[in-house]
């Protein structure tokens, strides 16, 4: 789970780094760089971590390998990752909204047994990460 909170903690660091650059101009200072590279990275190393459901055919949550297949899934998606992009640099309450506001939503519809992969039969084990298949190459793009 320490490798799942990581960005939280960079993030903090970055904002302790740029709070000693109190003299520079706001309008001068860069967007700080996205902690993952793109949707399917951050699906791959941080969602599918954190969300260690049990999903399947014989379960109430649903989730495909393939979600990439799925155009409301990537839209969801991509929504939850820029959130968590955004969200990050607050080092108070930002993975609180983050969960609250954005995850707790959008997961509760990808899981939810009418939702986007209302088909699937893909499965995992008790604890086991979402399953995951790699989206064609050149399907995302690193955005850093």
């Amino acid at each position: 789970m320490t490798d799942v909170l990581s960005g939280w903690d960079e993030a903090a660091d970055l904002i302790d780094a740029s709070s000693d650059e109190a003299g520079a101009d706001e309008a001068e200072q860069e967007e700080p760089a996205l902690y993952y590279g793109s949707v399917d990275e951050f699906v791959r190393e941080y969602l599918r971590q954190l969300y260690r459901r049990r999903v399947g055919p014989n379960t109430s949550a649903k989730w495909a390998s393939e979600w990439w297949r799925h155009p409301e899934a990537i839209v969801r998606l991509e929504a939850l990752w820029r959130a968590w992009e955004h969200l990050r640099l607050d080092p108070a309450t930002g993975m609180s909204v983050w969960l609250r506001d954005h995850a707790d939503y959008h997961m509760g519809v990808l899981l939810s047994p009418d939702g986007p992969f209302k088909k699937s039969q893909d499965e995992n084990r008790e604890g086991e990460p979402l399953p995951y298949t790699s989206p064609p190459a050149g399907m995302f793009l690193d955005m850093r």
